[in-house]
């Protein structure tokens, strides 16, 4: 064995290991995405967040920073709720799953989440705008919105200004006859029974609501009628009908009705009106066409659709 003894000035040479050995682990062989620079990349789930900004699909080299575990607090159809950021909120995520007739028929569409994420952020900041008043805070991504927590009132309030759907088979309507004047109705939100019209009279008694309450959300439902109308007129879109939900919030011992859950195509049914093509959930009801073309056009309509996501000129039915 040979030893070297170093001289005044010179320069202590650096051990030599081995490619892919380090001198802190001995010379022990380092793990391959250490080797390659690269942090360790985690698993994509909306439980932990995208933390990517507006990339519902980051690059894997950026997956590896995320958000600590979120609590889910509800699992809808078409929707995810989480607990929220700050006291009193929730994260309310869109799912790319799309069903009809009670859930018996399914089906995933990609990108239709992130679509009506960004068309109901449209619609409750119009409606902010001319003080109706929303469950909406903030989008956070292209998938997720900071949400007010409110109590929902079991109630779907549906408005209806041309006949379609049940109403037209109820009455046997064609559909697309103009109704006299918008009509609310009610329906109980419960899946197993069909989501079943009920009268005020069932909704006082069973104690969902006030009468002061009905009188409230009629007037909160003509209201969103008057602007969604507008708007799609605007754009060549004729409003069927819509359904939204109402929830209530509470400061103190006060309390205000405001509008919760979603507006987007999933919840309306919306007609060119100059061909009539349906540009809502019954292309995927009645096997129409590609509902995201559908849905994308509405976007691009009013504009609100990011310019890096490509629309299909391709028109349906």
């Amino acid at each position: 064995m040979s030893f070297s003894i170093l001289q005044a000035g010179d320069t202590p040479r650096k051990p030599r290991f081995p490619p892919g050995r380090s001198a802190a682990g001995g010379g022990r062989l380092r793990p391959a995405h250490l080797r390659a620079g690269r942090r360790p990349v985690l698993p994509l789930s909306p439980e932990r967040g995208y933390g990517c900004g507006d990339n519902p699909n980051p690059p894997k080299e950026r997956r590896a920073i995320m958000a600590p575990r979120r609590k889910k607090i509800y699992e809808g159809k078409a929707k995810i709720l989480y607990e929220g950021t700050e006291p009193g909120t929730l994260i309310q995520y869109f799912k790319d799953d799309a069903t009809a007739f009670n859930a018996q028929k399914k089906a995933v569409i990609e990108g239709k989440g992130v679509l009506n994420n960004r068309l109901s952020e449209y619609f409750m900041q119009g409606l902010g705008n001319i003080g109706v008043p929303t469950h909406f805070i903030r989008r956070i991504n292209m998938r997720e919105q900071l949400i007010r927590q409110v109590e929902i009132i079991p109630l779907e309030v549906i408005v209806r200004n041309f006949a379609a759907g049940s109403i037209a088979k109820r009455l046997g309507m064609e559909e697309g006859t103009q109704l006299p004047r918008p009509i609310v109705e009610y329906s109980f939100k419960n899946d197993e029974l069909g989501d079943p019209m009920v009268s005020e009279e069932y909704v006082i008694a069973f104690g969902w609501a006030s009468q002061q309450d009905l009188d409230d959300i009629v007037s909160l439902a003509l209201r969103v009628n008057d602007f969604l109308s507008g708007v799609f007129y605007g754009v060549g879109i004729k409003l069927i009908d819509f359904k939204i939900e109402i929830g209530r919030i509470w400061d103190g011992e006060f309390m205000r009705l405001v509008v919760a859950d979603e507006i987007s195509p999933d919840s309306c049914r919306l007609w060119d009106i100059k061909t009539g093509q349906k540009l809502d959930k019954d292309v995927f009801r009645r096997d129409l066409g590609n509902l995201t073309d559908a849905y994308s056009e509405v976007a691009r309509r009013l504009g609100v659709l990011p310019a890096a996501v490509p629309v299909k000129p391709t028109l349906i039915n």
